[in-house]
């Protein structure tokens, strides 16, 4: 409000009204928060009539310092302007203000000016703030996207699933992206304001944030730590005692709370999945429809060859590996005007911390279009994203003398079962096919050629050892039992087969940072002519217990020499632990701001005792991340129950999630739907004598 020679001007910001047509209610319903490219209204309550030929001026302020100034038109005019029109008497209007559809988004400041006729500034309101997000839902923004089931997956949706294990072990984690919870949308403001860009040249960095490409790639860079003031430190292996371990996040709201509680400081700590799943919920939270991609059988290719080398030596625990079990990144809808046609839709971004990209660790936007199709020059980091899920996979032997062998050259196991959540429910939808051709395609090999990777014809190995097969098979074990691995040789030739068979199986991390070998057998064996030979490797949980890391991954490697051969043969199997899940029941109709309980139960499956038991609780739209410590020992086969009451902040289905961690078991986790209602208004009963 504002006054001058008694004329008081009064602004009305109709927040909620607009919020809800904007659909940002659930981040606040106080302030106003608004989409670009669409009209919004504000009411202008004067206490007396405008003064006659004077009129209204708007202008609006960009950035702390006041980097931009953007003086609204009157009208609209030509090219993509801000503009307003108002309607109504001389004491009440309402002023409807127009954003191009490629404003600038970020946190606004408006004054509302009485101007005279001569141009003088005769009376201004006070500074009022909004601010403006992406907008999906608007035909001329750059990340607009014509489908609403998609919208209310990868814009509104604040639950996800994240998939991980192996590809032939698919399994998931529920994850809360929490995009509008309290604080998260100024703290992704907070992000980009702390990124190199905007600390070097705050006026350019502001002009260049209307272009998806421009913040999304910031995003990448400020979601990790390395080089800048980023979000998140990661580590690969333990111990993380001056942190949180990574399998124990169970959603971005809390990390995002820490670094800016502590002053912008990296939270600590991170791996694929955590920098993602941080990436999705800043760039859906800003208005860029995202939704996160694992790719198992994943290739980190270090030197640009397309192809990944690893040495395995039998006879030490010790390997250098540059594959991952599973790497999770995230997927960006967004028209490249920087690019040719054909290049708009989804864009691969990638926010670990790997490789640099132009002096940053990021990567992408990278279109997924010129992955499928080999189109490496395309911006940004091409050659990098097609080899995660293209290159050949060479294993070589070190030998006694230092010189390497080469085993075999696996050109299909890479970028397998490309998953996302589906769209309709939280089943897993495979979206391989977006990203390359049928495995053994002509189009497949085209594409090779085009990318400059080596194709070869399958070399007919086994046959030369003596028609030698290796077969790995296992069940599904569960974390804390026994179990056995059978290896088995085949010999389909003529003549009896003398071989030395190796097999060993080693603690690995997702990532395949081995963590110390849990049992290895090697011995002499004849396989007769059109037989086989089996080979029981036993397992026991005290063996693989005291170096299994908290992704509870075994591999398993089989080596075979034949004698008057020089090459031997190979084959390698990754089994993931099953793990318990933690039982929770919420009894009872949920209502927003009343309070309900939660019932939480976990059985020790372990034949030892866990100690130091902890349950972590939250819920977007249900609670904020809640720690809950277990008093003494877990027994062997004891259930433990835990209990908590909480109030509902928004209507809904939401999803309640728990984690369980202990010294001896990691990364348990449960998930609930539950149906939030709206609170009832009660309606008074008016009686009377008729």
């Amino acid at each position: 409000m504002a006054t001058h020679s008694g004329l008081t001007l009064d602004v009305d910001l109709r927040s909620r009204e607009n919020n809800s047509a904007h659909r940002t209610k659930d981040i606040d319903q106080k302030r106003l928060i608004v989409r670009r490219g669409q009209p919004f209204s504000i009411t202008l309550q004067c206490s007396e009539s405008l003064p006659p030929e004077h009129h209204l001026d708007l202008v609006l302020h960009l950035g702390k310092r006041e980097e931009v100034v953007i003086q609204v038109q009157r009208e609209r005019g030509a090219g993509n302007r801000w503009w307003f029109n108002q309607q109504g008497a001389q004491d009440e209007m309402l002023l409807t203000l127009h954003s191009p559809a490629d404003a600038i988004i970020g946190h606004y400041r408006l004054a509302v000016l009485l101007m005279s006729p001569d141009g003088r500034v005769i009376q201004e309101t006070d500074v009022m703030s909004f601010h403006l997000l992406f907008n999906p839902w608007c035909k001329g923004d750059v990340v607009y996207l014509p489908d609403e089931s998609l919208l209310q997956e990868y814009i509104m949706n604040e639950d996800g699933r994240i998939y991980m294990g192996s590809w032939d072990s698919i399994g998931s984690i529920p994850w809360n992206y929490g995009q509008f919870e309290d604080d998260v949308m100024d703290i992704c403001f907070a992000v980009l304001d702390n990124s190199k860009d905007a600390l070097r040249n705050s006026k350019m960095d502001m002009e260049h944030r209307w272009d998806p490409v421009y913040v999304s790639r910031i995003i990448t860079a400020m979601v990790n730590s390395n080089g800048d003031r980023g979000v998140l430190t990661g580590r690969w292996r333990s111990p993380y005692s001056d942190g949180v371990a990574p399998n124990r996040w169970t959603g971005s709201v809390r990390i995002l709370q820490e670094w800016s509680k502590d002053g912008n400081r990296a939270v600590k700590y991170g791996q694929c999945w955590v920098f993602a799943g941080v990436a999705c919920t800043v760039l859906r939270c800003l208005g860029i429809p995202t939704r996160l991609i694992t790719n198992f059988s994943s290739a980190h290719d270090v030197d640009g060859n397309l192809s990944v080398d690893h040495l395995e030596n039998l006879d030490s625990s010790e390997r250098q590996d540059s594959s991952w079990n599973f790497h999770c990144w995230v997927e960006s809808w967004m028209r490249r005007l920087d690019l040719p046609e054909g290049n708009d839709g989804w864009q691969v971004l990638d926010p670990t911390p790997q490789e640099l990209s132009d002096g940053e660790f990021c990567c992408g936007p990278c279109p997924v279009t010129a992955i499928k199709e080999g189109n490496l020059g395309v911006k940004y980091d091409a050659p990098f994203i097609f080899a995660e899920v293209n290159a050949d996979v060479i294993y070589w032997r070190v030998l006694p003398d230092g010189r390497r062998q080469k085993i075999t050259v696996d050109q299909r196991s890479v970028g397998r079962n490309i998953s996302t959540k589906s769209v309709y429910d939280d089943s897993r939808e495979d979206v391989t096919l977006l990203y390359k051709y049928p495995e053994g395609s002509k189009k497949e090999r085209e594409v090779y050629e085009k990318a400059g990777r080596r194709v070869t014809e399958p070399t007919n190995d086994r046959a030369e050892l003596a028609r030698l097969t290796l077969s790995i098979k296992h069940a599904k074990p569960v974390f804390g039992t026994d179990f056995d691995v059978i290896t088995e040789v085949r010999n389909g030739g003529d003549e009896d087969a003398h071989v030395k068979l190796t097999v060993m199986a080693v603690a690995v991390t997702y990532n395949s940072l081995h963590r110390g070998e849990c049992q290895k057998q090697s011995m002499n064996v004849t396989v007769p002519a059109g037989q086989a030979h089996k080979e029981v490797l036993r397992l026991r949980y005290k063996d693989y217990a005291r170096c299994v890391s908290e992704h509870h991954v075994i591999r398993v490697k089989s080596l075979v020499e034949a004698q008057g051969e020089n090459k031997p043969i190979m084959t390698m199997a990754d089994i993931l632990l099953s793990m318990p899940e933690v039982i929770i029941q919420v009894p009872g109709k949920a209502v927003v701001w009343q309070q309900v309980m939660a019932f939480i139960s976990f059985i020790n499956p372990l034949p030892v005792p866990l100690k130091g038991g902890v349950f972590t609780v939250e819920g977007a739209g249900l609670l904020s991340a809640t720690h809950i410590h277990v008093d003494g020992d877990i027994l062997p086969g004891q259930t433990v129950s835990v209990s908590l009451s909480f109030s509902p902040t928004r209507p809904g289905v939401r999803k309640l999630l728990v984690d369980f961690d202990s010294d001896r078991l990691k990364n348990v986790k449960g998930v609930t739907n539950v149906v939030v209602h709206k609170k009832s208004r009660s309606i008074p009963v008016i009686t009377g004598i008729y």
